[in-house]
């Protein structure tokens, strides 16, 4: 076997496997309130599972709230005596948190009917089309898979690293627990949501994909059935209708992570600097190890997310622009440029986009203006808070 096609198999495992552990995981979890019906190949809503996920994600998220051990290391404690505003700008983030993960969990079970509408759906799209129409693997989406399940992976670790890896620290195993459990289960909830995206990804390429036959063979001179046309404009139609709809059901909850990634960068970045500013009082485990991977690690989780939207809507625009090879044709019929008008005007009046709450869509450029705001709540936090970066010696 060669080395590209060795890889490629790799690839395709630890997708497959990803894919496989986010699904029993969520059981296990309580997230997915589902179960598959091999004889009719569909998803039904369990009440049991559903109950049994209310019951434990709610006590999870009561027990980490506990006021048990608030000062668990002496840097917070110090650093939160020295500054104020260090400790006023993380209890809002604690309260952005709790507030997260309680609309994560209660959107997500009281949208559960209309969720397992969509990917019944979806299951029904990739038995009786999908499976047939798919040319040839896709790269992209193995690698997006992968790349999301390390991203939470290392997402937990950064967090019970921060936790038992501070010097002096007041550990309690069973916060530990429930805290990164509760993570956990957020992390998860929104990985469903980039996983379906991706998938929807999926389907809009093997539709181009299929186009792009189309337009090779029309250029050979072949005959192509103008039915199949017809037939990706309805699969392609249906993508967007079940796109949206996802996009209403995921919504709030991936606007809620952002914000608690977006207000967890910045204080992790002021914390960052007070501790550059007042390195003698600091190790160099904890300048080097500590705050900068997290601060990394939740930068790449909010742009993987992004990238799951953009690669989306970048495709559906591909759409179109793959369509524009049947212009310049002239062995086409009137019905074949019939159909292939009709795509064409309804990909300029719809089109692929992952919109949240129906004010923005999630692309490169709204993730870049993002990460600007991100870093520039650091610096208003620094310029205003500059007489107290510095530790006074104590007498």
């Amino acid at each position: 076997m060669s080395q590209p096609k060795r890889i490629h198999r790799i690839r395709q495992v630890l997708a497959h496997f990803t894919i496989r552990a986010t699904l029993y995981g969520s059981w296990v979890l309580g997230l997915f309130p589902f179960t598959f019906d091999s004889r009719t190949r569909r998803l039904n809503r369990s009440k049991w599972l559903l109950a049994y996920g209310v019951v434990l994600n709610l006590s999870l998220l009561v027990l980490s709230v506990l006021p048990s051990t608030d000062d668990h290391n002496s840097i917070k404690v110090e650093v939160f005596e020295r500054n104020p505003l260090v400790k006023q700008v993380e209890e809002l983030v604690e309260v952005i948190s709790v507030i997260t993960t309680l609309v994560t969990h209660l959107r997500t079970f009281s949208r559960s009917s209309e969720l397992v509408e969509i990917l019944n759906e979806l299951l029904v799209l990739e038995k009786r089309h999908f499976s047939k129409l798919i040319l040839s693997e896709c790269d992209q989406f193995n690698r997006y898979v992968i790349e999301k399940g390390l991203v939470v992976i290392l997402e937990i670790g950064s967090s019970l690293l921060i936790y038992f890896g501070i010097p002096d620290s007041k550990i309690v195993v069973h916060e530990a627990v429930c805290i990164y459990i509760v993570q956990l289960e957020v992390l998860m909830v929104v990985m469903h949501f980039h996983l379906a995206v991706i998938y929807i990804y999926r389907y809009v390429w093997t539709i181009n994909g299929q186009l792009l036959d189309m337009a090779s063979r029309l250029r050979r001179g072949d005959c192509v059935d103008p039915d199949r046309v017809q037939l990706l404009l309805g699969l392609y139609s249906r993508l967007l209708d079940l796109n949206a709809r996802l996009a209403a059901i995921y919504d709030i909850q991936v606007t809620f992570f952002m914000a608690t990634l977006f207000s967890a960068n910045i204080i992790l970045g002021h914390v960052l600097v007070i501790c550059w500013i007042n390195i003698k009082r600091f190790s160099l485990v904890i300048m080097i190890l500590l705050f900068p991977q997290a601060l990394i690690i939740n930068f790449w989780d909010l742009w993987l997310g992004i990238a799951f939207c953009e690669l989306a809507e970048s495709t559906g625009k591909r759409t179109s622009m793959i369509l524009k090879l049947f212009n310049d044709m002239e062995n086409m019929d009137q019905n074949m440029e019939r159909q292939v008008t009709e795509f064409t005007f309804f990909c300029r009046h719809r089109s692929l986009k992952i919109c949240h709450l129906g004010l923005f869509d999630i692309n490169y450029e709204v993730g870049f203006r993002m990460i600007i705001t991100n870093i520039l709540y650091v610096v208003f936090l620094v310029q205003f808070d500059y007489m107290n970066l510095k530790f006074k010696t104590d007498v």
